[in-house]
């Protein structure tokens, strides 16, 4: 009788590959969104950004698929962007939201932005 080791079991780990990378970013955004019958105003804290979408940290309670109005200013610009995201991820206060309509101008300022920073992943 031959003595066998066990194999290890090989444990794949299955990431989805994001289609635009994140770069880390720390700016102010002020969310307003629909709650019952009220819009509600608040402040949140942008921890990540990237072309299609916005990483907030904000103490409220959002549902994947709700929509809010976003208004904030990249840093190092003056000029304030108000923009239209839908919530596609929740985890705890950390909520990410994906823009739905940019100009091409908001677009050409992103990328701009993004010129020379370290991506996230």
């Amino acid at each position: 009788m031959s003595a066998s080791t066990p194999k290890s079991a090989t444990k794949r780990i299955h990431r989805r590959r994001r289609r635009y990378r994140r770069y880390r970013a720390d700016f102010r955004v002020t969310v307003n969104f629909l709650l019952g019958n009220q819009y509600q105003k608040l402040e949140g804290h942008c921890r990540d950004l990237s072309e299609a979408g916005i990483g907030i940290l904000l103490a409220t309670e959002m549902n994947a698929g709700e929509v809010a109005g976003l208004t904030f200013s990249l840093p190092g610009s003056a000029v304030p962007w108000q923009v239209r995201a839908v919530v596609r991820y929740r985890r705890g206060y950390q909520y990410g939201f994906e823009f739905l309509s940019l100009t091409g101008e908001q677009q050409a300022s992103l990328n701009r932005y993004f010129n020379g920073l370290e991506p996230i992943d």
